[in-house]
């Protein structure tokens, strides 16, 4: 009997312990300025040409923030897992994969680290709708999500799943790295 309990503590001790390994890459508050109701426009889907993001289309910022509103629905409150890349569970680097390719037919790199590294460095006051902003969550993680204009960004929220949240929330400014633009926008 003591050796039956003994291993059901032990279990419980590691199933616990798998559980938490990764979560706080991303313990993030409860977000106090989602946005829950918009009118989803969608307009000026783009031609498709290329699937490199250093393509140039004829899009401007409204069809790029229209085209990713457009897809936003269909991944809204999807549950956050990591390394999850499915409507069963996405982490924030593949729902940046899957929202440009399905709104923009561009293809992004799979990881945060690898997507760092595509476009060009903005600054967080010229921001437009298509530019990826980065945070550091902890000193060997990043969350990323897509910016659509009025300090608003979609992205997957460990806590909310998928959702759009506010650069303007303390959390996001506290953790706030930098913006990459992808050339989107011409």
């Amino acid at each position: 009997m003591f050796r039956i309990k003994s291993l059901i503590s032990a279990l419980l001790i590691l199933v616990t312990g798998l559980f938490s390994i990764h979560s706080f890459a991303f313990d993030l508050p409860k977000e106090f300025e989602s946005v829950d109701t918009y009118t989803f426009f969608h307009s000026g889907r783009f031609d498709g040409q290329g699937s490199a993001v250093t393509a140039v289309n004829r899009g401007n910022s409204e069809n790029i923030k229209n085209a990713l509103l457009a897809e936003y629905p269909r991944w809204k409150g999807t549950h956050y897992r990591w390394g999850g890349s499915t409507h069963k569970g996405v982490d924030c680097s593949a729902l940046m994969q899957h929202l440009f390719r399905d709104s923009l037919q561009k293809s992004l790199p799979r990881t945060t680290f690898q997507q760092i590294r595509n476009g060009r460095k903005v600054s967080k006051n010229n921001l437009k709708p298509g530019d990826l902003v980065f945070f550091k969550t902890s000193p060997g993680d990043r969350h990323v999500g897509v910016y659509v204009g009025d300090h608003q960004f979609i992205h997957a929220s460990k806590i909310e799943g998928v959702t759009i949240s506010s650069l303007d929330n303390q959390y996001w400014v506290d953790h706030y790295e930098t913006a990459r633009r992808l050339v989107l926008i011409s």
